[in-house]
């Protein structure tokens, strides 16, 4: 049987180092047959996309210079593929790079070839993406949520496959409880993640419709948006009396807890430096999140 595929050497393995590839070189079939865990030579018209793929907005002006890049530099970074069969092939990532080097006419494409599940294919092709592609912070936070609940992940163990600890990781998911036109906003850029944080501390929707009504109307910086959620969430009173001196330590540890937590924590201190931390929460699963964090 002639080759079908030439193993090519000497390219780099970033690709592969990510993807944690470690097994063993094995032959599908026959004496030409593709190498797995090797550097292949695939041809385009063998590969299928990846069904998992999360991402399906492909900017086209961006396409277009990488296969103009590809036409004169060649794949630099090996794409990653499964095998379905000798002559069948299924993207796992680097979608960027085989869209574009069909426009660059090529016939063949570099590839790793990893055996996968379809649980593995998803797993791997939301990584990939959060690493590597311009996703905005709803793209992020969907992905997260994805590899949470269709990958069955941990966020603990979430966080270590994505470089990002627990707090961040969460951060992103509150994102998902903002209604819809704040989310479309936060994913078109007209508020920025820093805009969506500060907001997402109301608990009234109406009221977080309304700041995000003023945000886009007077184009409100993130610092303002802080401050009319602060002024939304003291009490009306019908004297005015004087606001309490506030211990700038205390409001900073009450600043680093609320970021931590995901929710607004406070901290009621005495002169003699006694008081008590609160740490409020609407649910059972709000309560177990809390719980989660403080490893109880």
């Amino acid at each position: 049987m002639a080759e079908k595929w030439k193993k090519r050497s000497g390219l780099g393995r970033g690709l592969g180092a990510l993807l944690d590839d470690t097994e063993e070189k094995e032959t599908l079939s026959g004496a030409g047959a593709t190498i797995r865990g090797a550097i292949n030579e695939i041809p385009l018209d063998q590969i299928e996309v990846n069904p998992f793929q999360p991402r399906t907005d492909f900017n086209e002006e961006a396409l277009n210079e990488l296969a103009e890049s590809i036409k004169v530099q060649g794949i630099i970074q090996p794409i990653t593929v499964r095998a379905l069969s000798e002559t069948e092939f299924q993207l796992i990532s680097g979608e960027r790079r085989f869209q574009a080097s069909k426009r660059a006419g090529l016939e063949k494409i570099p590839a790793y070839i990893r055996t996968a599940d379809d649980q593995q294919m998803l797993e791997m092709a939301l990584i990939e993406n959060i690493q590597r592609e311009n996703l905005n912070a709803i793209e992020i936070a969907l992905s997260y949520q994805r590899l949470l609940s269709e990958c069955d992940l941990k966020q603990e163990q979430l966080g270590d496959r994505v470089g990002k600890n627990r707090t961040t990781v969460n951060n992103y998911l509150r994102l998902l409880k903002l209604p819809p036109d704040i989310q479309i906003a936060l994913r078109d850029g007209k508020i920025s993640m820093g805009h969506a944080r500060a907001i997402i501390n109301i608990e009234n929707v109406d009221a977080q419709l309304d700041i995000f009504k003023k945000i886009i109307a007077q184009e409100l910086s993130v610092r303002k948006v802080e401050e009319l959620v602060r002024a939304i969430g003291k009490p009306k009173t019908e004297t005015l009396k004087p606001e309490p001196q506030v211990n700038p330590e205390i409001q900073a540890i009450e600043n680093r807890l609320t970021s931590h937590f995901g929710t607004r924590i406070s901290i009621k201190s005495d002169t003699k430096n006694k008081g008590e931390i609160k740490i409020p929460f609407v649910s059972s699963d709000e309560l177990n999140r809390i719980l989660d964090i403080l490893d109880l």
